[in-house]
């Protein structure tokens, strides 16, 4: 066994998590070596989910605007695109990005080791790589950022050819006619607008009573409204009782007593931890049922020296909130002040996308915070017009008193990139957060950014009429 002695951090996975964590670090100055598995850098965020995902969103996308395009209508059909083809542009894009990560660890000189990483104390970290070699990290400290996985109920048969998660749905070799998405949270809404985008019949069940409820209600409403106009059969409130594959498709069977029948499942049914046959027994640690671990104000485990990031550790498990918890962590190991991850926009890659930071409707209402509500609407705005992106809206709720900026809450074209400029106002101290900074403050003309002065003075003449 090759003993490697000296390390400050030793980073169990590089996805967005462990790659920010490593970076740091070695920013202040710490020497750290980073642990992956996976025969290339960058993590299941990479490799499986979030630029896999995004990469096919935006190929649906081109091929939805040119069907909506006078000009080009008709030169493209939807139902002539091949799912294969869509994979193949998407491996280009994943290439792309490993070769970008990868000279992040070559540049910062951060020492990778390719293989699974096992605890076995809490300053040691055996790995074992694809050659069979056996190395020994001793180190200071260790961070476990492994990600999490789609998870597998036992009564499903996964092996099956036509049964898919939201990992192996990107090695299907067939273009379904029909499909069933099981589960209706941020995954499995994405992917119905993928497939609806590209013709293909669509069940999509969901096991609770509204759509994305964590949303404010409007806009689960419109993404509902949205995805059963491009053909997309929603089924709330359903559980699956089992799952009947054979040679030609698959048939789900619900608790209520449909039997949906199609050419294959695509299960998103939630996702697990990736901390299985790593040595957390060895080290005191005990993962929860879905594969997570309890971490304090640090980021630090039970256990000294131990730190968890990421998926790992659950809740909000967004790449976005991930990368700023590896480097928080990282930066509290350094000797830096303890920092949390707030106020963090969510972005669903639905289409239309939808985006929003801070509090909803309901939660104002709960807490009974007088507030008002502006609106912008897309098919108002020239920007929209010009681009023929005139689905969706703004919304801005703000205070009726103070004017401060609670909510933003975006649906429609550009939703991911227009939600930051009012998470900017709403991160400003006192005064400097209030909804005048729109009205007062000029916008580019034609943009779509422009919406927040269009809400901004729809809100304003609602309390000053």
């Amino acid at each position: 066994m090759d003993i490697s002695a000296g390390w400050d951090l030793v980073v169990i996975g590089s996805g967005p998590a462990g790659e920010a964590a490593a970076m740091q670090a070695t920013k202040k100055g710490l020497r750290v070596a980073i642990v992956e598995d996976q025969k290339s850098l960058g993590g299941n965020c990479t490799h499986w989910g979030t630029i896999p995902s995004k990469a096919l969103r935006h190929l649906v996308r081109q091929v939805i605007r040119t069907q909506r395009n006078p000009l080009l209508r008709g030169i493209l059909n939807p139902r002539e695109v091949r799912w294969q083809d869509l994979i193949t542009r998407t491996r280009e894009v994943i290439d792309s990005q490993v070769q970008v990560r990868t000279d992040f660890y070559i540049r910062n000189r951060v020492t990778v080791f390719g293989g699974r990483g096992e605890l076995l104390s809490n300053n040691e970290v055996k790995v074992q790589d694809r050659e069979g070699r056996l190395h020994l990290l001793k180190t200071r400290n260790v961070v476990i950022a492994t990600g999490s996985r789609p998870y597998h109920p036992d009564d499903v048969n996964f092996d099956h050819p036509r049964i898919y998660d939201s990992d192996t749905i990107l090695t299907m070799d067939h273009t379904p006619r029909h499909i069933i998405i099981y589960g209706a949270g941020v995954i499995g809404s994405e992917y119905a607008c993928i497939f609806t985008g590209l013709g293909i019949r669509v069940d999509l069940v969901n096991s609770r009573q509204h759509l994305l409820d964590f949303l404010d209600t409007e806009i689960s409403d419109a993404l509902s409204y949205h995805l059963r106009e491009q053909g997309c059969t929603i089924r709330q409130d359903e559980e699956y009782k089992r799952v009947v594959a054979d040679d030609h498709g698959v048939t789900l069977e619900l608790q209520s007593g449909k039997k949906l029948r199609a050419d294959a499942v695509l299960w998103c049914n939630g996702r697990s931890g990736n901390t299985q046959d790593m040595g957390l027994e060895t080290v005191g640690l005990k993962a929860n049922s879905r594969g997570q671990l309890q971490v304090n104000e640090r980021y630090q485990t039970e256990v000294d020296g131990i730190y968890a990031v990421g998926d790992v550790v659950g809740w909000p498990s967004l790449a976005s909130a991930s990368y700023d918890q590896g480097r928080f962590c990282a930066a509290a190991i350094a000797g830096d002040e303890v920092r949390q991850v707030t106020d963090v926009p969510t972005g669903i890659y639905t289409i239309p996308g939808i985006s929003s930071v801070g509090r909803t409707e309901q939660e104002l209402t709960e807490a009974k915070v007088p507030y008002e509500v502006g609106q912008a609407f897309f098919r108002n705005l020239a920007r929209a017009q010009i681009t023929g992106e005139r689905v969706g809206m703004l919304k801005i709720l703000f205070h009726r008193e103070t004017l401060a900026v609670l909510g933003i809450h975006c649906f429609g074209y550009q939703a991911m990139e227009i939600v930051h400029v009012g998470q900017a106002i709403m991160r400003q101290p006192g005064e400097l957060n209030t909804l005048e900074y729109f009205i007062d403050t000029t916008f580019n003309y034609p943009t779509m950014a422009e919406a927040y002065r269009v809400a901004a003075i729809n809100g304003i003449n609602r309390i000053r009429r």
